[in-house]
């Protein structure tokens, strides 16, 4: 049942999806010696261990390094480590409730619904520039520098300094991938030093002038006496930034070679532009941008039978939950319309992405725009996709318009 999945081959990470059928057919939990992992393949499971306590982003909140048999990271690592584990994404409660509750009073769903305006004006100029270029790589000229600017308007980021933003972003999601080399660490490290001061300027800077922007709202976020920390202010920023370019980024890109690949798909979208809501959450589905979430087992866990004890990592495979025929009709087929669609690209339980209602607003804007500013657009050239088990996306997107 593992001879298919092969998380490092060039086959797998183009074209998963068999390798995840066989797991799914095989059973329900699959210890996989390479990663040191159990593969969780069905949705059921998925979709309930998010939710399961017994299992966390860290155990640092409850045991050592030594109490949960596993090495420490190096020394000359703690920069990146330092801000990945302050930020809600790996943490858990209560530290992860606190910031969580904290982030959400500044960064709230009406202020998501006040950048409309400005995410569809960013949009409407880079697919203007594109279009009068006749096309292009649309991962570049659309697709990253999109939810980029974004995050950089939200954030009071001057206009000048946002061609930092991407490499830093890039670097330090290098080291989320499986077994990471000693350069991407050391890349990730320098990003994370350089980042951070970055960031830690502007905060200074807000705190003596604050203004509209998300930094000035987190510092000014408290309940009671509590308030944000330095250094989860910049963790919170960086962690915005990450999520949502790597993953709306491939989303993008990910979901328009779908439609490229199913063409009556996208002559029923371009036909009717009403069906983008579905649409962009059956490209979600169907081709989920970031196809693994590890957890810790905290406490033995018992999957159909099959006993996990604690200390194992658990790999739960969105991508291969979100093609469950078990709780998704006809899985394996595009469908634009469906109405039914529970996927879990962003994740549940806690920490559900905090994103999701922005990623929603750029890819509709961005889909949007493309649909109606160049309706005849096809691909240009057959793309690769980057090496990548945890984080899957395209080198490039070629097109012409």
């Amino acid at each position: 049942m593992h001879v298919s999945f092969d998380p490092w081959s060039p086959a797998f990470v183009a074209d998963p999806y068999p390798a995840y059928a066989a797991l799914r057919a095989a059973g329900r939990a699959h210890y996989f010696e390479p990663t040191r992992q159990w593969l969780i393949p069905h949705y059921s499971d998925v979709s309930g261990l998010l939710r399961d306590r017994r299992l966390g982003r860290t155990y640092l909140h409850r045991f050592t390094h030594d109490e949960f048999g596993l090495t420490p990271p190096p020394a000359d690592h703690e920069p990146f480590h330092t801000l990945n584990g302050n930020g809600i994404l790996d943490l858990e409660a209560p530290d992860h409730t606190r910031i969580r509750r904290l982030v959400a009073k500044a960064f709230t769903p009406r202020r998501v619904e006040a950048l409309a305006p400005t995410v569809e004006r960013l949009a409407a100029g880079l697919v203007g520039r594109f279009v009068e270029a006749g096309g292009g790589d649309l991962l570049t000229a659309v697709a990253e520098p999109l939810p980029v600017a974004v995050i950089a308007e939200m954030l009071g980021v001057p206009e000048s300094d946002r061609d930092l933003l991407r490499p830093w972003s890039a670097a330090i999601c290098g080291m989320f991938e499986l077994n990471p080399p000693e350069e991407t660490a050391r890349a990730a490290v320098r990003a994370s030093v350089e980042f951070s001061a970055y960031l830690a300027d502007l905060i200074a800077a807000r705190r003596t002038d604050p203004g509209p922007d998300l930094i000035s709202a987190l510092i000014a976020a408290h309940d009671e006496d509590d308030r944000l920390s330095e250094q989860e202010i910049v963790s919170t920023c960086v962690l915005l930034l990450n999520a949502g370019h790597e993953a709306t980024v491939n989303a993008t890109v990910n979901g328009w070679w779908m439609l490229f690949r199913h063409p009556e798909q996208l002559a029923l979208l371009r036909g009717d532009h009403d069906l983008l809501p579905t649409a962009v959450e059956e490209l979600l589905r169907y081709d989920t941008p970031v196809p693994m979430f590890a957890r810790w087992v905290l406490d033995d866990i018992e999957v159909d039978g099959t006993v996990i004890p604690r200390g194992s990592q658990v790999a739960l495979l969105f991508a291969s939950a979100n093609r469950d025929p078990e709780r998704f009709p006809d899985a394996g087929t595009l469908d634009l319309a469906r109405r039914d669609n529970p996927h879990i690209s962003f994740g549940a339980g806690i920490h559900y992405c905090l994103g999701a209602p922005l990623a929603r607003l750029e890819l509709a804007a961005s889909f949007g725009e493309l649909l109606r500013r160049a309706p005849g657009m096809r691909l240009a050239a057959e793309p690769e996709w980057k090496p990548g088990y945890v984080i899957r996306g395209l080198r490039e997107l070629l097109v012409e318009v």
